[in-house]
């Protein structure tokens, strides 16, 4: 019996130092609605991935919508992703007025881009 291809270990990056790490040196892929910054990780099987919406977004509940719906997208992105990234997604000014659908549509072609998903 043949075991199936283990699923990467997803976290997220907690610490500021290593959101930091990967805005500073990763790179960049922009979108409509929000820039993806993508760095490999010091972790062969881990997949990584930060939230990020500063005050151009808006004020505290549209910087609090804006997070939940690129984390939302992230996990309709999930099942195509692979593991040894770190990935940092800042939020971009029109995304809490978007619809998840949109912002799922807009992770998944920067993902595609960026090379990490299979």
């Amino acid at each position: 019996m043949v075991a199936a291809s283990p699923r990467p270990r997803v976290g997220t990056l907690r610490a500021g130092r290593d959101v930091r790490r990967v805005l500073e040196t990763g790179r960049r892929f922009p979108a409509r609605f929000l820039v993806a910054c993508v760095l490999p990780g010091p972790d062969g099987d881990a997949l990584r991935a930060a939230f990020v919406a500063g005050r151009r977004v808006g004020r505290a509940v549209a910087r609090n919508r804006a997070r939940r719906l690129l984390r939302e997208a992230w996990r309709a992105n999930l099942p195509r992703v692979r593991a040894g990234y770190d990935v940092v997604f800042v939020a971009r000014p029109g995304l809490p007025a978007s619809r998840a659908a949109d912002v799922a549509a807009d992770m998944r072609r920067v993902l595609d881009a960026s090379g990490v998903t299979a």
